[in-house]
């Protein structure tokens, strides 16, 4: 850990309450010249810390994404993986492609305060403002068969619902294959993407973007009826101890990829199952109901009386 990182520790333990620059020094055993260094520099990276005279230093509250105090926040297993904050980025999803060529290790994770060019379902913008939501991709290095990566995506929808669910009484339903809904609106949506080796069919690395209306305020006009954010703007939980939650589950259903253990959560939380729906398909829409998920993440509905299985495209509800 970083001198910073120490610093930015000690001042978080008390926030709001000044702490002396000499009881700092003497916590890390350096000098109080060492101590205004780290501080100008936390000061630089964004962090709110007021200096007093005869007083010393204290952390304001806000809500800046810091991976010292996200990393400080995960399971211990996790705590050495890579975390990158970006204030402004294109797409996490392209970092962590771009990354992962390079040889980032399993688990790097990038997150941004905003994206430029976040995507969604058929190459739709996500909307991603300034400092509203929680945009993350995490890099995985799975060692599975590109017939299981259907999964990630099912497993990755269990792992947000699972995250909100760990932080408040709210009950998020994943609408078929990879948006998440809350009280009827979007309020997220996932995006996977797998490099696999042609001729042994192994995966050489996956990137599992997830995108959340975090305390999003404002919409574009278009989103207004359909988007919605998970918590109000004064609610106390941060975006820094959500993302610790969301990359602790994510994390975790990496490591049971091949076992399908959340297939069976993934159906508790659908949002589609016994209800009539359209699907696209070809560039054209089509009346079905939809009957259950199967044991790989398929879609099993019913049209004019025959069932059949969906394992990619997009579903909306018939109203």
């Amino acid at each position: 850990m970083t001198t910073k990182s120490k610093i930015l520790e000690i001042l978080d333990k008390k926030p709001g309450i000044y702490i002396s620059g000499e009881e700092i020094a003497a916590a890390l055993s350096i000098s109080r010249t060492a101590v205004w260094k780290a501080v100008r520099s936390l000061q630089a990276d964004g962090y709110f810390i007021s200096a007093a005279l005869n007083k010393g230093y204290r952390l304001e509250p806000s809500d800046i994404l810091s991976a010292e105090k996200i990393r400080s926040l995960l399971h211990p297993k996790f705590s050495e993986i890579d975390i990158i904050i970006k204030k402004s980025t294109e797409s996490t999803n392209l970092d962590a492609k771009n990354l992962a060529s390079a040889g980032a290790k399993h688990g790097t994770v990038i997150l941004a305060d905003e994206q430029t060019a976040g995507r969604g379902r058929r190459g739709r913008d996500f909307y991603s403002p300034k400092g509203a939501g929680v945009y993350l991709s995490v890099i995985g290095r799975l060692g599975i068969y590109f017939s299981d990566a259907v999964l990630l995506t099912t497993a990755a929808g269990v792992a947000v619902c699972k995250s909100i669910e760990a932080v408040s009484d709210f009950e998020p339903k994943i609408k078929w294959v990879n948006d998440i809904f809350l009280n009827g609106k979007k309020i997220g949506g996932i995006g996977t993407e797998a490099v696999s080796d042609v001729e042994s069919g192994i995966i050489e690395s996956v990137i599992v973007g997830v995108g959340i209306n975090f305390k999003t305020q404002e919409f574009p006009e278009n989103l207004q009826t359909i988007a919605g954010s998970l918590f109000e703007k004064d609610f106390p939980l941060t975006r820094n101890e959500f993302a610790a939650v969301l990359i602790n589950n994510l994390l975790e259903i990496f490591e049971n990829i091949p076992e399908n253990k959340y297939i069976d959560e993934y159906r508790s939380r659908s949002l589609v199952i016994g209800k009539e729906i359209i699907f696209m398909e070809n560039n054209t829409w089509n009346t079905a109901k939809a009957i259950a998920i199967d044991d790989y993440g398929g879609l099993i509905v019913e049209v004019k009386g025959k069932r059949r299985t969906l394992t990619s495209g997009e579903v909306s509800i018939r109203v």
